[in-house]
């Protein structure tokens, strides 16, 4: 299984940036609050507006823990939980924020949202409210509603005469689309994997990572579910035709169309780096990557719906800031999340291009929709949240996605078929399943 690029770690006060070991805040002062996330350098961006707007108008002050990677951020929240000085909030992602729920570390936010005077429940897409409760309680607050899209490359469509996708596209329309611009560096058609001239593939038709969070939907599209209760799951449930369908489609990317670009090449440079570089016409992501791709200057880009078997279906990206039930400073670190979310401070964030508001009204304003901004799309993202689906909240789901991607890593580039595929996603599993606690109270 291939590694992925990891964040330097650095621990921002303020506006001042300065590189520490440290785990996570041991500070005593009550006007300061510890908040824990990690992002690309493009995002701390987002987060030094956010903190500017909040602290100009409190006496509070921010100490922003950057962790750098979502595993360096879940080891540092546990063992600082564990410790006993756990940040007063964190930003996560509700795939992984279930084992944290389950060990009741997160302060249930109900009644302060009720008495709050800057925001409201119903102002957030449901859907993304929906992801962050558990056990009939509002546990975190979402930052944002995204979903998957297609980023792609207007120049390369349009040197090579391909039209631009339309707003309902088939997985047959992107393969087909992939495998016309995958070219060698002669601006040759690749035809699976041998270039009808003498070079390398110089251009790839897509890149996506292999994972259950980029099969998902097309599975749910073609009408299958990825498993056997989207409330308590106990198993994978890909040995359906149609979940083996979109499965077996989804692997064939690489070893078979050659549209992809190998684990090895990817080692060398990651997709979002590769498309920045111009060396893909698509890329699979989520609104995370619009604040990246906002500094290309070499060619124009924009985004569209993801492509679909029948139904248009898409998958839920989320994350939401919480405070630690162990947090000293709760009513503090509540003033921060409240202001976050609120849609002042939801609008500071949006300039940024990093989120897709969870505030409705503000995903819908002209900072979002911009169009003299790219993506020129932007309503691509508002029009999937209707869509979109999540994956189950259960406590143990990071680890569940780590087995899986091994699996499906294998899969795509080394061609294990789809038969073993089915069954190690099962076997390799269960036991997860097993042991997961659920929000069995749910909304």
């Amino acid at each position: 299984m291939r590694t992925r690029p990891r964040r330097l770690t650095v621990l921002l006060v303020g506006a001042v940036l300065t590189v520490t070991p440290a785990a996570c805040s041991n500070s005593t002062d009550e006007n300061v609050v510890s908040v824990l996330l990690f992002g690309d350098p493009e995002e701390l961006v987002a987060y030094r507006a956010l903190i500017e707007e909040f602290e100009a108008q409190s006496s509070a002050e921010v100490e922003l823990i950057e962790a750098s990677d979502r595993d360096d951020l879940i080891a540092r929240l546990s063992t600082s939980i564990a410790g006993g000085s756990p940040p007063d909030v964190f930003l996560l992602n509700y795939r992984y924020y279930g084992q944290f729920a389950a060990s009741d570390s997160i302060l249930p936010l109900d009644e302060r949202i009720a008495s709050s005077d800057r925001l409201a429940a119903d102002e957030f897409y449901p859907v993304a409210m929906d992801a962050f409760r558990w056990q009939g309680e509002q546990l975190c607050l979402p930052q944002n509603v995204s979903s998957l899209a297609v980023y792609y490359n207007k120049d390369l469509f349009e040197r090579y005469g391909v039209p631009e996708p339309p707003n309902r596209w088939t997985w047959n329309d992107l393969l087909s689309t992939a495998v016309t611009l995958t070219r060698d560096a002669a601006g040759n058609k690749v035809v699976g994997t041998e270039s009808e001239g003498t070079q390398a593939v110089d251009v790839y038709g897509l890149g996506v990572e292999a994972s259950i969070i980029r099969v998902a939907p097309f599975v749910w599209s073609n009408g299958g579910e990825v498993v056997d209760d989207r409330e308590a799951p106990t198993r994978f449930t890909f040995e359906t035709p149609e979940a083996r369908e979109a499965l077996r489609n989804f692997l064939e990317l690489r070893l078979a169309y050659g549209v992809i670009p190998t684990d090895a090449e990817i080692e060398a440079e990651d997709d979002e780096t590769r498309f920045a570089n111009g060396g893909l016409a698509m890329l699979l992501s989520s609104r995370r990557a619009t604040t990246t791709f906002r500094s290309i200057e070499d060619f124009e880009w924009d985004v569209a719906p993801l492509p679909v078997y029948g139904e248009q279906v898409g998958i839920l990206h989320s994350d939401a800031f919480c405070v630690t039930a162990e947090s000293p400073r709760q009513d503090e670190a509540w003033g921060f999340v409240e202001f976050a979310l609120s849609e002042e401070g939801q609008r500071a964030l949006v300039a940024t291009g990093r989120t897709v508001p969870s505030n409705i009204e503000v995903s819908r304003s002209q900072e979002f929709l911009d169009p003299g901004l790219p993506p020129s799309r932007s309503d691509v993202f508002l029009d999937a949240v209707e869509n979109v689906r999540p994956t189950p909240t259960i406590s143990t789901w990071p680890e569940i996605e780590d087995v899986t991607t091994a699996i499906l890593e294998d899969a795509m580039y080394r061609g294990i078929p789809v038969d073993e595929v089915v069954r190690r996603l099962d076997d390799e599993t269960r036991e997860l399943f097993a042991r997961a606690a659920v929000p069995s109270e749910g909304p």
